[in-house]
């Protein structure tokens, strides 16, 4: 399923700050959206995902939002434009973040992302888990090797 959203959907909508009390991703993917989308974390299912339009992530710099997101089952999501710190902190949880053209995805539509489109340093990220996994699995060489790819 796609979840639809549109422009400036900021971090406070996602995990809104007097829900917003604890680090644990089981407990942040129930408040998902709870003022915003009341429904969104008891219907959600694994590899879902949110479509939006433009800013999506604005607001606050809470990395909560992309683990409540993640802890979900979303599998990606993609907007028209994100902002920059919910961009980054999807790559550093490795959540796939896709910029794209969203306006023709309707919420049952079929959708299958290439891979091998997605910048190399996401695909790896996203493989792993995020950044500190990766860091784990293969030390800190590898990641400066990545970054010199892209």
């Amino acid at each position: 399923m796609n979840w639809i959203f549109g422009n400036n959907i900021n971090t406070d909508l996602i995990t809104p700050g007097r829900y917003n009390i604890t680090t644990d991703a089981k407990e942040l993917a129930k408040i998902a959206f709870i003022e915003h989308r009341p429904n969104f974390a008891k219907t959600v299912k694994k590899d879902d995902f949110i479509i939006a339009g433009n800013n999506f992530g604005c607001g606050s710099s809470r990395e909560t939002a992309v683990t409540a997101l993640k802890a979900c089952g979303i599998k990606a999501i993609i907007a028209k434009s994100f902002a920059r710190i919910f961009y980054r902190n999807c790559i550093n949880q490795g959540l796939l973040a896709i910029v794209g053209e969203t306006k023709n995805i309707g919420p049952n539509d079929k959708i299958k992302i290439d891979i091998k489109n997605v910048p190399p340093l996401m695909t790896k990220l996203y493989e792993t888990g995020g950044i500190i996994p990766y860091l784990k699995k293969n030390g800190l060489d590898s990641l400066k090797k990545l970054f010199l790819k892209t």
